[in-house]
């Protein structure tokens, strides 16, 4: 191992986990990935890469493809709804896994429904922008193959996103008055804010109390979070305001254990998805913020 083979390393490991975090959805994984493309990596003459972005993307594609085998069985017998481990990013860090859009809980969830070739080709292509002449060098497909995954999965991803991205000052401002509005207990102003048929998805993992199937309705919704996540006897409870995924959101604490993160997305007609992940192996990563 040399200083140049760390140092290139480091240099592409913002992109390298992000391509890992996107093609698992945990960001434990991804670590894992990391460390197995790094071993790998330290045996190799570095001086004969031509292309080490390309070299080091391919090796994390691959680990992570063999991965996802075993992560569709774990999926298989998990408890409730699975949503992807959340992350707490820097507003306009301008770092690779931060891109907002093409890392939100939203995006994450529609990246989950792809086969594991479409999301890498989607991941390699639309996020960090590779030629499909790479793409098909890395996956060992024909370049004709690749441009026919792409564009089937770029159709999918369209089709699955919200139809309408609102600003994030908006998303922000509608974030916290809905924050005001559960933490005071005012449930009149909380179905106000939500759409006729907002859905609220909470994963728990079976290890904490989290609803098992999604609750569609404002008033279920509503009511839900009230009696479940705010009304229950919790030490310390304190609520912070955080970017989860690059997207304003919540995050509540007890003490100095994170207990949950939600995220809202929104239309014109209010607040039309909530994302609430609780389940403690998916928050480890997470520390609660000084406020």
């Amino acid at each position: 191992m040399t200083d140049d083979a760390l140092d290139l390393f480091q240099q592409h490991r913002p992109v390298l986990f992000g391509i890992a975090y996107r093609m698992l959805g945990s960001a434990s994984d991804a670590e894992d990935i990391l460390q197995d493309a790094w071993l790998s990596w330290s045996r190799v003459d570095t001086a004969g890469v031509a292309e080490p972005r390309a070299y080091l993307a391919r090796t994390v594609t691959n680990l992570s493809l063999n991965r996802l085998g075993s992560a569709a069985v774990r999926r298989e017998t998990y408890v409730g709804t699975w949503l992807p481990e959340p992350l707490v990013t820097v507003p306009d860090a301008g770092g690779e896994v931060e891109r907002a859009e093409t890392v939100s809980l939203a995006m994450m969830v529609v990246l989950e429904s792809l086969s594991p070739l479409e999301r890498a080709v989607f991941v390699l292509k639309e996020v960090f922008g590779f030629a499909h002449a790479e793409i098909a060098a890395m996956l060992e497909r024909t370049e004709a193959a690749v441009r026919q995954v792409g564009s089937r999965a770029k159709a999918h991803v369209q089709a699955g996103r919200p139809r309408y991205e609102a600003p994030p000052e908006l998303r922000r401002r509608v974030t916290e008055e809905f924050l005001a509005a559960c933490v005071g207990g005012d449930l009149n102003r909380m179905m106000e804010m939500l759409a006729p048929e907002v859905t609220l998805w909470s994963d728990g993992g079976g290890k904490v109390k989290a609803a098992l199937r999604p609750i569609t309705g404002a008033d279920k919704a509503a009511r839900w979070i009230l009696g479940i996540l705010l009304n229950r006897p919790v030490p310390d409870l304190a609520v912070h305001r955080v970017d989860i995924n690059g997207q304003p959101g919540l995050l509540f604490s007890s003490g100095a254990a994170v207990d949950s993160v939600m995220v809202v997305e929104l239309d014109q007609t209010g607040i039309t998805a909530i994302r609430l992940v609780r389940n403690p192996d998916k928050l480890r990563r997470i520390t609660v913020p000084k406020d």
